[in-house]
């Protein structure tokens, strides 16, 4: 390539990098005040009881529990909420990007204890700031060591079709029974969320392979659910028809996604290769059951409707204002510098100034 053709590119790509600057700093700008916002909104909002909270927007600090739990697919650890992710690095030329292959958000109903009461969460559109369970990178190679991969990383990574010969990154977020949470939401009249197993509506024929206690002794029991099948009170139900109807509660319709061993490549919100664990089991490993929480609450922790912040966080309500103060700072005050800098620059290069 000519000198003079290579100065071009040259020029080419750093007008491109000075607009993206520009960008970028209006970004910072605006994104800064609204974290601000957001800051001045959690101070003016008082923390409560659940025992005492009024309607409206609230701020509750509590762990998490409840009745059942999903199977995270990348650590098999039992949660409430999880989100898998996984990206691929890829080479074209000279330039390497990590391009996200999927992400699978999966949860159960579950409940906010502050030693007061308990409260049903529905984190639906919440904004998440939550702990990172697992980050790690792989590339299977006779000639590298690198970090082993895991089982259920590698189920997660085929059934999304990834090339396990190249570098491979997984990340993991979840919400595990007794965790710390923050929340600010808002607290409002249950809109018809049941917190319970029992089914709504007429359901499909299915015929699924439930993993629980039974597969212990390698026997899993198969579940037929009738085309038209009644809803059953909660204690006429088996323990297997419990975790049916608790998976096609959470969405989960597909036969694939029920069994342990995921057959397809499922992505989305309703995507999991989870298995649900029964109260029962629950109490067999020292949880509480479903007795002890009220499955069809009256109000319910979620986005509001004339106020939507929500936010669910696994720092304290001190933490996270700390947090959101020094980021809107630097936004704020960094955005225009950011943005003045490289309109300058671009300026001052096509002979403006």
């Amino acid at each position: 390539m000519p000198q003079s053709a290579m100065f071009v590119v040259y020029d080419v790509r750093l007008l491109l990098w000075a607009g993206i600057g520009i960008v970028a700093g209006i970004y910072w700008f605006s994104r800064g005040f609204v974290l601000l916002q957001r800051k001045r909104l959690i101070l003016d909002t008082p923390a409560s009881k659940i025992r005492s909270a009024s309607m409206g927007l609230v701020e509750i600090s509590g762990q998490a529990t409840g009745p059942h739990v999903v199977i995270s697919p990348l650590q098999a650890r039992s949660c409430y909420y999880y989100r898998a992710m996984a990206w691929e690095l890829r080479e074209n030329g000279k330039k390497r990007d990590w391009v996200k292959l999927a992400e699978e958000t999966l949860h159960v109903p579950f409940y906010l204890d502050d030693g007061t009461d308990k409260v049903l969460v529905d984190p639906r559109a919440a904004e998440m700031d939550l702990h990172r369970d697992l980050q790690e990178q792989y590339r299977e190679s006779i000639f590298s060591e690198g970090t082993q991969m895991s089982g259920s990383v590698k189920d997660f990574l085929i059934r999304n079709r990834a090339n396990l010969s190249r570098q491979i990154k997984v990340e993991e977020y979840t919400i595990k029974p007794k965790n710390f949470l923050f929340v600010l939401g808002t607290l409002s009249q249950n809109p018809g969320i049941d917190a319970s197993v029992v089914p709504s509506g007429a359901q499909r024929s299915e015929a699924v392979n439930i993993r629980n206690a039974s597969e212990a002794r390698n026997t899993p029991e198969i579940i037929r659910l009738s085309p038209r099948q009644e809803q059953l009170p909660l204690r006429a139900m088996t323990q297997q028809q419990k975790v049916a109807a608790a998976l096609m509660k959470a969405g989960i319709h597909s036969p694939a996604a029920w069994n342990p061993t995921p057959l397809s490549s499922i992505t989305g919100e309703n995507a999991s290769a989870s298995v649900m664990t029964t109260a029962a089991e629950s109490e067999a490993n020292g949880d509480v059951g479903e007795e002890d929480f009220d499955l069809h609450p009256s109000v319910v922790l979620m986005k509001g409707t004339h106020q939507p912040a929500f936010f669910i966080s696994w720092r304290s309500q001190r933490e996270v204002v700390a947090s959101l103060g020094w980021k809107s700072t630097l936004m704020i005050w960094g955005g225009p510098v950011l943005t003045l800098g490289c309109l300058y620059w671009l300026l001052a290069h096509l002979g403006r100034l």
